[in-house]
């Protein structure tokens, strides 16, 4: 099942970090901290001015992206978690 976003929003998988145990002490996903990176699966083509034109985003599937914690809206798809952001909510793009 593929999604494709509307508008002005991007699909993103959050990248998980490297689990480090220091000293034995295992935490559990519960108390993990979310990660801040995330991987763009799949972008909207853009928000539409009120003339009817579109400005195409800035990112595009396979950019890795900043995002806040807290950012966009978790979905589940065939066991695979996803987040629904707009561009405005993503902080930044990484590039290598």
């Amino acid at each position: 099942m593929a999604i494709q976003p509307l508008g002005n929003r991007v699909v993103a998988k959050r990248i998980e970090k490297e689990e480090q145990v220091v000293g034995g002490i295992i935490i559990p996903d519960s108390a993990k901290e979310k990660g801040q990176t995330a991987e763009v699966v799949a972008a909207g083509p853009g928000s539409k001015r009120d003339d009817g034109s579109v400005v195409p985003l800035d990112v595009e599937a396979g950019d890795t992206v900043l995002i806040g914690k807290f950012s966009g809206t978790e979905i589940s798809v065939n066991g695979t978690d996803y987040l629904i952001l707009t561009e405005d909510e993503i902080l930044g793009v990484v590039e290598d």
